[in-house]
């Protein structure tokens, strides 16, 4: 049997979980792990509030206690949900995509800008961005003043191009970061407007995921 990756959406939208199993769809290699994409039904339709984000901890932690089929987890959702209570709870990997994203952009550039929702989700960014320890290297975090389902249509573009301008030009990134999986749809677009390296962060958690799958007997 195939190994198997499983990427959940802890929102209810699974217009957000069609775009960034789009954007995985490089990751889906002949021979490779399953890369599977899932909603988390009873979740919030935008996970966009602290109390968002706490209601959806142990769904998510029973969610992927009930798939003893999977070899590794990522939750696609930028807060990292429920992050250290399902590493606790589980012995297979789980990725969180803000961690996964941050890191892999600081690989790519010496200071990262994130384009975000709100400013509610940049006051819950940023004490995780210090614990993290990579708050020196964050140029800055913009909101898009958008909600989840705003910022995952096409119409969105203008608007995520403004701010990841702004991030280039006043903040001094040298590498981005889309704060939130539903903005998965305009990292190639926004990467040829901008002309810095964009990092998705679900497409960065999956391939983290992937390789440490494809490491482990």
């Amino acid at each position: 049997m195939p190994k198997k990756i499983v990427v959940i959406n802890p929102n209810s939208n699974p217009a957000v979980t069609e775009g960034f199993s789009d954007a995985v769809e490089p990751l889906r290699v002949a021979a490779g792990p399953l890369i599977e994409c899932v909603t988390l039904e009873s979740g919030p339709f935008g996970v966009e509030t602290q109390q968002d984000v706490d209601s959806v901890i142990l769904p998510l932690r029973d969610l992927m206690l009930d798939r003893p089929d999977a070899d590794a987890f990522v939750i696609a959702c930028y807060s990292d949900p429920g992050l250290a209570t399902c590493r606790e709870a589980l012995s297979k990997p789980v990725f969180g995509i803000q961690e996964s994203g941050l890191f892999a952009a600081l690989q790519k550039g010496e200071r990262a800008g994130v384009i975000a929702l709100s400013p509610r989700s940049i006051a819950r960014h940023l004490p995780y961005v210090r614990r993290l320890g990579v708050d020196s290297r964050l140029a800055a975090e913009r909101p898009l003043h958008l909600s989840v389902e705003a910022a995952e249509s096409d119409d969105a573009f203008g608007r995520v191009l403004e701010v990841a301008t702004e991030l280039k030009e006043l903040d001094f990134a040298d590498t981005l970061v889309l704060g939130c999986a539903g903005m998965a749809r305009h990292r190639q677009k926004l990467e040829k407007a901008v002309g810095l390296p964009v990092t998705d962060p679900t497409q960065a958690a999956v391939g983290q995921a992937l390789g440490t799958v494809l490491l482990t007997p």
